[in-house]
């Protein structure tokens, strides 16, 4: 039971600057104990004291600090105190539950207080019937721009914009511009930069406020505008999105819709959520474990997992069964079955570090036809001097070991000859499943250790063969 003479304490003593995780930058346990101890004596008053000074990703650390039942309970008790933008920072999963455990017309409320990036990214992953209720209490122009970027495709520009923006036409002067942003209150909190349209709502250009703030108030900002040349189209892969940023160094991004009309605005926080995410996905499709996240169920994760390892078991038996092939030279030399391994797993390593550049390079766009030959030479020539270096070693090794130079040389061959196979696979199939336009961070590994395992054994056990049959 939590202590209640610790309510004498002031409770904002307990948040203090810089003071909400430890060094190693997980959430203070003190912290988490103190917020239990006021859930479980429903102290709404100091709880929300407690949370009211939290930037909603220490709150989002926060809530996947704690249990189920707590999350709800907190939201709850806080009420209006509760930064809903919080939820954008948690998995999937944790943000289900906590919506699922808040009546509708609730969110519905905190959605209307929230960027329309923010309320999209919370409502798009809910059953379609709770969305369109939780809609149907938004106020008309909030909803109509919620469902807008609803309406574009997952993992797209238009998905991710904000829809609020500053626009003016070309013909308005500095003065009224800057008694505008002044005095209309339904501007976006910030902003960095303001758009200039033409009468259908077509991208003109942009005007940055510092030019704003430094130009006559008489002067006209068609004079003083500049050419966007890197508009987005909002059916733009959220990626190819990110990648303009990165190349411009842009800090916002206006999003164009087919007739180039301006539809929202990328600002660089949700960017950096972009890339974050992106590379989280390649991590973890090289690793075979999808898109599942921290807080799935062990149900869950199995069944995302399952069928990467059955695939893995697939190629497997392929390995097996050149191994099959050979039995009777095993048999005939017993160290080869020993030494097999060592093959195998020099050889999957290498494939695996040529295919994580190779990866990472498409999926940056550092490969391209201009330098795709030169890439792909360097990885052979990297992958035959490693085979040579290490040819060399595990043939001494394996000569002194078993006292057979004959084998140490024919170890030393089927590494040279995996080694440059895996370097080759590593670098072409991901390359050509690229061509293919398939997702080469999902395909590749399972086809790259394939190719390392067969060739290694087959190299490995083809080569004992014929030297015994001489």
């Amino acid at each position: 039971m939590y202590n209640k003479g610790m309510e004498a304490i002031d409770v904002k003593e307990t948040v203090q600057e810089n003071s909400v995780y430890t060094e190693d930058n997980a959430v203070r346990p003190d912290l988490i104990t103190r917020i239990e101890g006021l859930i479980e004596d429903q102290n709404s008053s100091d709880l929300r004291e407690l949370i009211e000074p939290l930037h909603e990703s220490e709150l989002g650390d926060i809530l996947q600090a704690l249990d189920s039942d707590e999350r709800a309970s907190l939201v709850s008790l806080t009420g209006d105190e509760f930064d809903y933008a919080s939820l954008t920072e948690v998995d999937e999963a944790i943000r289900l539950e906590v919506v699922n455990a808040i009546p509708n017309e609730q969110i519905a409320e905190a959605v209307t207080e929230l960027d329309s990036d923010d309320a999209v990214f919370i409502l798009e992953d809910m059953e379609q019937a709770d969305r369109d209720e939780i809609l149907s209490f938004v106020p008309f122009e909030e909803r109509s721009r919620i469902i807008r970027s609803l309406d574009y495709p997952e993992e797209t520009a238009g998905r991710r914009m904000q829809t609020e923006f500053v626009a003016v036409p070309p013909y308005w002067t500095i003065g009224q511009t800057i008694d505008y942003l002044r005095d209309d209150n339904n501007l976006p909190e910030s902003f960095y930069e303001v758009f200039v349209i033409g009468p259908s709502f077509e991208l003109i250009g942009y005007v940055t406020l510092d030019n704003i703030l430094r130009t006559s108030r008489k002067t006209k900002i068609e004079d003083i505008k500049e050419v966007t040349v890197h508009p987005i189209s909002a059916l733009e892969d959220q990626e190819e999105a990110a990648r303009v940023f990165e190349q411009y160094d842009l800090v916002s991004a206006a999003v164009v819709d087919e007739a180039n009309r301006l539809v929202g605005v990328l600002t660089i926080d949700d960017v950096v959520d972009v890339i974050q995410q992106e590379a989280d996905e390649d991590i973890k499709r090289l690793a075979g474990v999808g898109d599942e996240e921290l807080s799935d169920s062990v149900f869950e994760i199995t069944k995302s997992r399952f069928t990467w390892l059955f695939l893995n078991l697939i190629t497997a038996i392929m390995a097996s069964a050149v191994i099959g092939i050979f039995d009777a030279t095993i048999q005939e030399m017993v160290a080869l079955a020993i030494l097999m391994p060592i093959v195998a797993s020099m050889g999957g390593n290498a494939g695996t570090q040529s295919m994580t550049v190779a990866v990472r390079g498409l999926a940056t766009n550092d490969i391209d036809n201009y330098n795709m030959m030169r890439t792909i030479r360097r990885e052979v020539m990297v992958g035959l001097l490693n085979g040579i270096f290490f040819a060399v070693l595990i043939g001494v090794i394996s000569t002194f070991w078993f006292s057979n130079e004959s084998l140490g040389l024919i170890i030393g061959i089927a590494m040279i000859v995996n080694m440059l196979c895996a370097a080759l696979a590593g670098i072409l199939i991901p390359i050509a499943l690229d061509k293919m336009d398939i997702d080469p961070a999902i395909a590749s590994s399972v086809f790259v250790t394939t190719v390392t395992d067969v060739v290694g054994f087959f190299a490995f056990l083809g080569l004992a063969a014929w030297w015994l049959s001489i």
